[in-house]
């Protein structure tokens, strides 16, 4: 019974792994951009930049995730904004891993000797310049540890997005569950499912940051 439960269920499972892999990929880089334009403004001499910076962080990393994915995508209704289940996964996870991501790569970029950034002005370069070309390289790898980390929890926390009727790996356990009656198979092969891309993604990044340790030396 237990073998006609894999051989019927699995298929399925793994389109839900393979959106939940979507999913995660396109947020983390759609955060990435949201969380770089964060950093400029936290770190600017401008006040309502760095305020607007601050509130942004503050209020995306103080709300729950499962709350957020409601607020776009049931709330945003009312106000004649309505978007697909997959359109509003992607802007909730985005937003709220970018709040994350933007603390880790502020602090990274914090961690530069502050020489670099007076020799840049020296050197007449203006602020973007400086952040991109003398700032964020000798930041990366510092950052890398803690964006994996954020990477790894956005991929669990997509679990939240079948609150929001968005087909992914959760979605698809729990329907089988019901289906079939038979959860506890169901559900331990969804677990064996996110612990691999886990351990795939946490390898990845593992030996990602050995080669910048590596070109460091």
């Amino acid at each position: 019974m237990k073998g006609e439960i894999i051989a019927k269920y699995l298929p399925i499972l793994f389109e839900g792994c393979l959106m939940t892999i979507e999913l995660t990929v396109i947020s983390i880089l759609c955060g990435l951009v949201l969380a770089f334009i964060v950093v400029l403004m936290k770190l600017s001499n401008n006040k309502i930049f760095k305020s607007i910076g601050t509130f942004y962080t503050w209020f995306f990393r103080g709300i729950p995730l499962m709350i957020l994915l409601f607020i776009i995508y049931f709330g945003l209704p009312e106000i004649n904004i309505t978007l697909t289940s997959f359109e509003a996964a992607i802007l909730g996870l985005s937003i709220n891993i970018s709040a994350y991501v933007a603390e880790a790569i502020r602090g990274a970029m914090l961690s530069v000797n502050k020489n670099q950034w007076e020799a840049a002005q020296t050197e007449g370069l203006n602020y973007i310049q400086t952040v991109f070309y003398i700032i964020l390289p000798q930041s990366f790898g510092r950052m890398l540890p803690a964006v994996a980390n954020e990477f790894i929890a956005l991929l669990k926390d997509t679990a939240l997005v079948s609150t929001i009727a968005m087909t992914d790996l959760m979605s698809n356990a729990q329907h089988m569950a019901n289906e079939s009656f038979r959860p506890l198979e169901i559900f331990f092969m969804a677990s064996i499912m996110y612990l691999t891309m886990t351990t795939f993604f946490t390898s990845s990044f593992r030996f990602i940051e050995k080669k910048f340790a590596l070109a460091d030396i």
